[in-house]
């Protein structure tokens, strides 16, 4: 045999190992993966404080009937700087809504991921300001993740509808009101009357900060731009088709789409919002994106380059164990 023919067939042996390889992975995968979300809650994480009985009562179910108008679930890690001013921004422009709109109700579930500060403390100082009925905290024994934090709020909510907001407050909170405009033209009707009627429709609105991508461009640097596109690549080739954000956190939904999306949901960390929309795309939930302001707020915890390449990775197991049947939604088509 001459070189060339060696090559040739060193090359091909190569192939063919790397794929047995690949399908052995492959099965490997599917064996030891959990069709559906598994969801761990401890004992403790089912009840929240009441300062006016002073007793511990437990949360709602989201498989329960709406009770009030808006839920906010607010995912926080450490926060206790970052989320008074959220905090006070979003309660003064809910307090003001009511007082015109006395039948109108809200609440705030603030969800401590696992926090080492004083983030339980603040929250809880909240509650105790306004009631329980409007701010309560949940408690999580261990971080969970960002994604995790969020689906315990929400399956513990009892809004018509859903919002879920970062607790840094990047996001002023008054752009509620494009969410609900969006929504409206989703749902048919006016999501502050017809409370009953808009939960249980389907549509999920979401924030966005693509208008201001420009801007961002200009201030990173070459190599966080370079992981930003291919970030944008990934989502656009592995899961969410037309949508430019998916990760604004400010997102609203009706309380029968977030049941639906998030009991189907596997990733816990910062690529969840991804799966949501690509859940909610496949049942052919009507979803809107609507751009919204957004302020960088000083004390992240996060550190993009390492964010990006874990949301990467994470994308690929997405695309990788629904399209080999790991991974599957409990509602392939929604009513």
């Amino acid at each position: 045999m001459d070189l060339l023919t060696i090559f040739l067939v060193m090359v091909l042996y190569g192939i063919a190992i790397a794929l047995a390889l690949l399908i052995v992975l492959v099965i490997i995968l599917y064996i030891i993966t959990d069709t559906y979300p598994v969801v761990e809650r401890y004992k403790d994480e089912e009840t929240y404080n009441d300062y006016l009985t002073n007793t511990k009562l437990r949360f709602p179910s989201i498989l329960e009937e709406e009770s009030v108008s808006l839920s906010v679930v607010v995912p926080a890690y450490n926060e206790e700087k970052r989320l008074p001013p959220m905090l006070d921004e979003t309660i003064e422009f809910l307090e003001n809504r009511q007082k015109e709109n006395p039948s109108y109700k809200y609440e705030i579930i603030i969800v401590s991921d696992g926090s080492k500060d004083s983030t339980v403390k603040v929250a809880e100082s909240y509650s105790i300001k306004y009631g329980s009925d409007k701010v309560k905290c949940l408690e999580l024994i261990k971080n969970r993740g960002k994604g995790g934090a969020v689906r315990l709020g929400i399956q513990s909510s009892r809004g018509a509808t859903i919002l879920f907001a970062d607790a840094d407050g990047a996001s002023k909170f008054e752009d509620l009101t494009k969410l609900e405009v969006a929504l409206k033209d989703i749902v048919k009707c006016d999501p502050l009357k017809d409370v009953k009627t808009t939960s249980e429709s389907l549509g999920i609105v979401i924030g966005s900060r693509a208008h201001l991508e420009k801007e961002s461009l200009a201030k990173r640097n070459i190599f966080r731009n370079i992981l930003m596109y291919g970030f944008h690549f990934l989502v656009w080739l592995f899961t969410v088709k037309g949508i430019k954000d998916t990760q604004c956190g400010f997102k609203l939904f009706t309380r029968k789409a977030a049941r639906i999306c998030f009991e189907s949901l596997h990733v816990n960390r910062w690529a969840f919002d991804v799966e949501l929309l690509y859940i909610a795309q496949k049942l052919n939930i009507p979803i809107s994106e609507i751009p919204v302001r957004w302020t960088e707020i000083e004390g992240s915890k996060v550190t993009p380059v390492v964010a990006w390449i874990q949301m990467g990775c994470d994308l690929g197991l997405i695309w990788l164990k629904y399209r080999i049947g790991a991974w599957k939604i409990k509602s392939e088509k929604t009513e």
